[in-house]
């Protein structure tokens, strides 16, 4: 296990783009539609609603070269592919689901922030 300590104020820090990556819409919603197990691409879209295949395809991409989630294809026809969180994407959901929870339940105070 490593003992780097890092600074995410840092300009130079590693773990600027593994913030950058949990920070996203994108991968905050998919790694908590993961939490309670493996789905099927098609399985994210509906859950996801609003993503295009083209957004989700290169999140699930980059959440996968950043060791959160697996990518399994089974042996079917047409192909079958799951994802699936990784120990890793497990630790993470922790504290997306709870930055979840906080904007559900204080939605109606962020006033002109949410009307886009």
């Amino acid at each position: 296990m490593s003992t780097h300590v890092g600074d995410v104020y840092s300009a130079t820090c590693p773990c600027r783009p593994i913030l950058d990556l949990l920070a996203d819409k994108w991968s905050a919603l998919i790694i908590g539609a993961l939490e309670h197990g493996p789905l099927r691409f098609g399985a994210l879209k509906a859950r996801l609603q609003g993503v295009s295949p083209k957004v989700l395809t290169a999140a699930l991409r980059r959440l996968e070269s950043g060791g959160f989630l697996t990518r399994t294809v089974l042996p079917a026809v047409p192909l079958h592919v799951e994802y699936e969180l990784t120990e890793l994407g497990r630790g993470a959901s922790e504290p997306l689901a709870a930055l979840r929870n906080w904007v559900e339940a204080n939605i109606d105070q962020f006033g002109s922030a949410t009307e886009r």
